[in-house]
């Protein structure tokens, strides 16, 4: 049943070309049910492309990775979509200092490519850094309509909620083997769907609504005891609140960094599988400060982390040892570390591969994102690009601090594509407002 993914693939695919080439669609207005909205080619591709982040379309036969072919294909229909673009309404993508610093990045990470132990892999990481720089491109271009970063957004959570309902029902996900992303990069997704619904429960009369949706998407993270997307969705929550409140958030901030403390010591799973099985460790030991990472249980990162950059940051501090290598040490070594094939670190892979000068730009490029989300937010009226702002900002904090101990990157589909889709609809907001002066 698993190679139904590629007659998935088939029929997304063909629909792309179809909505990117033909008339445009009609859809239901996303805030009147009772009206409808005409979508040109680019925002059909739009909504289509953003809304299904989600699916992944897992299968391999032989040496045909789908998952790989499906990023490829988005990619060049986000190219496509830009040219198609530029010609029926002459929109151009709109680049900021944000965007400039992922134009840097990606220059240092192919210049990595050169040395590389295997350019092969080396290719396969650029690609995947690539897309969520195309999407926001794509979008900045595309995007000019409030209706529309509404609607693509609840298109995302309509995908989210099916998500929910087959992972969560017992055996009903093996009707659907591969189409949907594994719960780990399912709870980073779940991340940014919380935070838009966040958004639209203060921003619009559906308030019961949105927030049973917020709700919905924040206890995904903790069934699965997933510590990586629950500090995600803290900072992501956090980051929400400081930019829409600035300093007043301070109480708000305490109080979610304490809820998080206490959900780690109240809730049994949590606590067995943060601290290590041999050391009792209570809340007043944190309190008091003296709970360090010995008592944390890494599940095996730590000796991994440690090896690799040992091997491959610590001789090439500055630039690392090339663009790919880790994924290629660990593929072509996994029996090293007992079959892990991944870091489960992307920033230890950015240092491996492309250095300390690697992790900074990457780091800037999430930091211009939410400064340019905070600053927009503060200084317009227009509501649709307020919610932009708040959502992009917050979320670009949110998942990025994911990167910490998870494969983000790997996933940068269903992960980073939420907060750079965003960004590049709050992008073509702004272009819109200034324009119109």
């Amino acid at each position: 049943m698993i190679y139904l993914n590629y007659l998935y693939f088939l029929i997304i695919t063909i629909l792309g070309f179809w909505f990117l080439y033909g008339t445009g669609i009609v859809v239901q207005h996303p805030l009147d049910r009772h009206q409808q909205m005409k979508l040109n080619g680019p925002e059909s591709l739009w909504l289509l492309t953003f809304s299904t982040g989600l699916l992944a379309f897992s299968a391999r036969f032989f040496s045909l990775d789908l998952m790989a072919l499906r990023l490829f294909v988005l990619e060049g229909l986000c190219v496509l979509g830009l040219l198609v673009s530029k010609k029926r309404s002459t929109n151009l993508p709109v680049f900021s200092a944000a965007m400039w610093m992922y134009v840097i990045y990606l220059v240092w990470i192919i210049i990595g490519c050169f040395y590389s132990p295997s350019v092969t892999y080396g290719i396969r990481v650029v690609l995947k850094y690539l897309y969520p720089f195309l999407l926001c491109l794509f979008a900045s271009a595309t995007v000019r309509d409030g209706e529309l970063l509404i609607k693509s957004g609840q298109g995302a959570v309509l995908v989210g909620i099916t998500c929910i309902v087959f992972l969560f029902i017992p055996g009903l996900s093996k009707l659907v083997p591969g189409v949907f992303w594994n719960g780990t990069a399912a709870a980073i997704n779940f991340i940014s769907l919380m935070v838009f619904c966040l958004t639209l429960f203060f921003f619009t009369d559906a308030k019961k609504k949105y927030f049973f949706l917020t709700l919905l998407f924040l206890p995904p993270c903790f069934i699965w005891v997933f510590r990586t997307s629950i500090m995600g969705s803290i900072v992501a929550l956090g980051a929400f609140f400081f930019i829409k409140y600035r300093l007043k958030s301070l109480p708000i901030l305490i109080a979610i960094g304490i809820a998080g403390v206490v959900a780690v010591f109240t809730i049994p799973s949590l606590y067995e599988k943060m601290f290590k099985k041999e050391q009792h460790v209570t809340i007043e030991q944190f309190r008091e400060g003296n709970v360090t990472m010995e008592n944390v249980n890494t599940n095996g990162r730590e000796s991994v982390w440690d090896n690799m950059m040992a091997k491959f940051y610590e001789p090439h501090k500055a630039v690392g040892s090339g663009t790919g290598t880790a994924q290629y040490y660990m593929y072509t070594n996994s029996g090293e570390f007992g079959g892990i094939r991944i870091v489960h670190s992307d920033f230890i892979q950015m240092l491996c591969d492309n250095g300390l000068v690697g992790l900074v730009l990457y780091a800037l490029i999430a930091l211009f994102i939410f400064l340019h989300s905070f600053i927009v937010y503060h200084s317009t009226d227009d509501v649709p690009l307020k919610m932009c702002a708040l959502t992009a900002g917050a979320t670009i904090l949110g998942v990025v601090a994911t990167c910490y101990s998870d494969n983000t990157v790997n996933y940068s589909m269903a992960t980073l594509s939420m907060p750079f889709g965003f960004y590049g609809m709050m992008l073509g907001l702004l272009q819109k407002q200034k324009e119109q002066g």
